[in-house]
């Protein structure tokens, strides 16, 4: 592949100045530069968004102790999760400096769809913010696994019939929770990482063995 001046030049600026000595707002203003450009060199943006967010992530110093929107989540934002319905996986960075990347919000949006229905819908950040910033204080590189995201009122409906552990004004029908497990990390360690960002509700599950997290009022429940 032949790499534009303008994105060499970007790699070259990445390698040669320790991003300690840059600031976040110079390599974002950076990113959207290149992305400005990417039409004129047959690049794609998914590709540039890639590129910029694994240079970050390889580069990047320690952020647990970062300011941020919510304890653990940093100033750099990233989510690393695999749907265990459809197999997808996503990992990468969605917010920089508490800029939204709307192309990655997207990706994340996708992967958490109602998969029984194939229906899309926008994650509420603030869920977002909550999955991400609770996986990065349980410190473990095992991805989330998603078991359940968006839900459609319809397999919302569905599920209710099932279990009556389904609420029907359920967060999933907003695009607000999401329910998850990690297989190096228990239901309660889980959910003490959910439940120290104090941005929502956690439910823990024991018998089925995930972690309900949303970004509605804040209560703690055990189904």
């Amino acid at each position: 592949m032949n790499f534009p001046k303008f994105l060499l030049f970007y790699w070259v600026f990445l390698c040669d100045n320790p991003l300690q000595s840059v600031t976040w707002k110079t390599l974002w203003t950076s990113e959207r530069f290149v992305l400005e450009n990417i039409n004129s060199n047959n690049m794609s943006r998914r590709f540039i968004l890639g590129a910029f967010a694994a240079s970050v992530i390889t580069a990047a110093p320690t952020f647990s102790k970062a300011a941020g929107f919510l304890r653990g989540a940093g100033n750099i934002r990233s989510i690393s999760m695999i749907s265990r319905r459809t197999g997808e996986r996503f990992k990468g960075v969605y917010c920089i400096d508490n800029e939204y990347i709307p192309e990655v919000l997207d990706e994340i949006s996708y992967v958490m769809r109602d998969w029984r229905r194939n229906e899309v819908k926008s994650i509420d950040r603030r869920t977002i913010d909550i999955i991400a910033a609770s996986h990065n204080l349980l410190n473990t590189d095992e991805p989330y696994t998603l078991l359940s995201g968006y839900r459609s009122a319809k397999t919302n409906a569905m599920l209710r019939r099932r279990s009556r552990s389904v609420a029907r004004d359920s967060l999933h029908i907003s695009g607000q929770a999401a329910d998850i497990r990690l297989s190096s990390r228990s239901v309660k360690q889980i959910s003490k990482a959910a439940a120290k960002c104090n941005g929502g509700g956690v439910g823990r599950y024991y018998r089925s063995n995930f972690v309900h997290m949303d970004c509605g009022p804040i209560r703690r429940w055990r189904g």
